[in-house]
């Protein structure tokens, strides 16, 4: 496979359920992306992101890396603290 985009192409046609967690993997990390992004924005630190989330850097560090999947809650506050809002939309 030569890209990456090949691969989940790939993955996607294995089975539904392979498809279906490709996608989760892609979602959560078009969330994650966009709370960095947006920290980054602020000019904030990590340390002071976690500070204000009331998180521990390493949690906020292991979200960011990818090697963890925040839960809803923890998606809540990471969200509040950059004034952003989390919704949910109907894909059509």
């Amino acid at each position: 496979m030569r890209t990456w985009e090949n691969y989940k192409d790939h993955v996607r046609a294995i089975n539904e359920e392979d498809r279906r967690n490709m996608e989760e993997i892609e979602e959560i990390s078009d969330i994650v992306s966009s709370i960095i992004r947006r920290r980054q924005e602020l000019g904030i630190s990590q340390c002071a992101f976690a500070e204000r989330c009331g998180l521990p850097l390493s949690s906020v560090t292991r979200i960011e890396t990818f090697k963890t999947m925040p839960k809803l809650d923890t998606l809540i506050k990471l969200t509040r603290a950059l004034d952003l809002k989390l919704q949910v939309a109907v894909v059509e």
